[in-house]
């Protein structure tokens, strides 16, 4: 199966009960975000890799999660960025919660040495150290100009910050300063 094809049977996977029951909390919406690792709370069980298709074929495993909907990540307080984006040179508005703030909800046992594994649904993924999160102030953007992110898009959940705010990042060719931050992320592992 090639790449669109996978992203496509797993896009129209999750709109069936079937194949979303596994990740989603009981009465809740779908789970958009996944976290997982050194954690403390959890609202799901460890992964069933027959319903948990993307993430068995990315090879992520866990006994325990913590998976956020929309309204959950809704619910935690709201920070806006400007940076401008490599895809049109332009700047644009994005906004979401602190990732910071969302592991704090999933009660991530956070430590210096921590490293915080962020993928997405293309299996594209990052390891970046909870001290560049938290220097560079990175959001778990889920709007863009005022707009829902939407699949297909950069969304529907973006792990980014605002490089224009960085100096070391902002002095980069816009190519290189986004490079820690996948679009369409889906999941976040906590290693500590």
């Amino acid at each position: 199966m090639n790449k669109r094809q996978f992203l496509g049977a797993a896009a129209v996977a999750g709109t069936f009960p079937i194949a979303g029951q596994a990740a989603q909390p009981s009465g809740r919406g779908p789970t958009l975000l996944t976290v997982t690792g050194a954690i403390a709370r959890g609202n799901r069980g460890p992964l069933d890799p027959a319903l948990d298709q993307m993430m068995h074929k990315h090879q992520v495993t866990f006994t325990k999660a913590y998976g956020f909907d929309y309204a959950d990540l809704q619910a935690l307080p709201a920070q806006t960025i400007r940076p401008t984006l490599e895809y049109d040179g332009k700047p644009h508005t994005l906004r979401g919660p602190l990732l910071t703030d969302v592991l704090a909800r999933a009660g991530a046992m956070l430590n210096d040495k921590t490293i915080l594994v962020l993928r997405a649904v293309d299996g594209y993924n990052v390891e970046l150290p909870l001290a560049q999160a938290r220097a560079r102030r990175f959001i778990v953007a889920t709007h863009v100009d005022g707009n829902p992110m939407p699949l297909g898009g950069l969304g529907p959940l973006w792990a980014v910050y605002d490089a224009d705010r960085v100096p070391d990042m902002a002095a980069l060719p816009l190519a290189q300063r986004f490079t820690a931050c996948p679009w369409a992320l889906y999941h976040v592992d906590v290693k500590s």
